[in-house]
């Protein structure tokens, strides 16, 4: 994997696709950018397009900057909690213990400060993360038995743009966001992604499959539609 840097966008993470049939570009979760290329494209074809579409490239950084709003009380995840409280010292530490994620406000420091939002967020996403590999594994293997399907294996992610995926090797990744959803919105994601064990596609065959542990995969494919992976 290479990279380049741009003086305008910073380091640029480059990975060749045998699949790619043009040059793309793409946000990855920490904002910053990604290009995808055909195997056999120089490298002087990316630097190119990247100053020939800068315009385009701001609008896309843009349009997929996360927008933070953590807010005291509010509830991270399944179980924990966001609690902001003025620092004993002078320097602002964001921090989780057992149940909560605790900010210590120093000096001016608010909770809408950027760059407490900012650190609040890793916090967030370690919270998820723990709280995803506790959860999502044991509920996965139930519900695989339920449908009778088999995986390789299980890892998490946090994909920005979806909520999980199954490779035709059979390893399922699931996103550390799920942990925000409903539970009966997380199972419809974990029953999707095991019916493409079986259905590597999304064939009415694939639907009846869904359906048969999910009679309302309609309803929750509906609502995960008004929830957005972004952390």
């Amino acid at each position: 994997m290479a990279t380049i840097e741009d003086k305008e966008f910073g380091t640029i993470v480059v990975r060749r696709s045998s699949r790619a049939s043009h040059i793309r570009i793409s946000v990855a979760p920490n904002g910053t950018l990604r290009a995808s290329l055909p195997i056999y494209a120089p490298l002087f074809s990316l630097k190119r397009m990247l100053s020939s579409s800068r315009e385009q490239i701001r609008s896309l950084l843009e349009s997929q900057r996360p927008v933070y709003d953590f807010h005291q009380g509010m509830q991270i995840g399944k179980s924990h909690t966001l609690i902001a409280r003025a620092a004993a010292g002078s320097v602002t530490r964001i921090y989780r213990h057992k149940q909560q994620i605790i900010a210590e406000l120093a000096n001016s420091d608010t909770l809408e400060t950027d760059a407490v939002q900012k650190e609040i967020r890793e916090v967030a996403m370690q919270a998820l993360r723990i709280e995803a590999k506790s959860y999502l594994p044991k509920r996965l293997a139930y519900l695989a038995s339920q449908l009778d399907c088999r995986y390789e294996r299980v890892r998490f992610s946090h994909a920005s743009g979806r909520w999980g995926s199954c490779s035709s090797s059979g390893t399922i990744s699931l996103n550390i966001a799920l942990m925000k959803l409903p539970h009966e919105l997380i199972d419809y994601v974990i029953i999707h992604e095991l019916c493409h064990t079986k259905q590597m596609n999304h064939s009415t065959e694939f639907w009846k499959l869904v359906a048969s542990e999910d009679p309302h995969y309609k309803l929750h494919r509906a609502s995960l539609k008004s929830h957005t992976p972004t952390i």
